[in-house]
């Protein structure tokens, strides 16, 4: 056993825990009233355009549906 890589490996992990408490913490302060742009670390890529399955269906279909 290494020890020094086991401190190496719990100091990462306690970063990437820190990054998460601080992500969740953002998010809970988040819980009211939206108004406006959110933040850029929250923005999403967007779809434009129809969902998948909404296609306009031609009158042979509405028949046989």
């Amino acid at each position: 056993m290494d020890i020094l890589k086991m401190l190496s490996d719990l100091r990462s992990e306690r970063a990437q825990i820190e990054e998460a408490i601080v992500t969740l913490e953002r998010l809970a302060q988040g819980r009211g009233k939206r108004r406006g742009r959110p933040p850029a670390w929250m923005v999403t890529i967007k779809r434009r355009g129809r969902p998948p399955g909404s296609k306009n269906k031609t009158k042979e279909q509405e028949v046989a549906a």
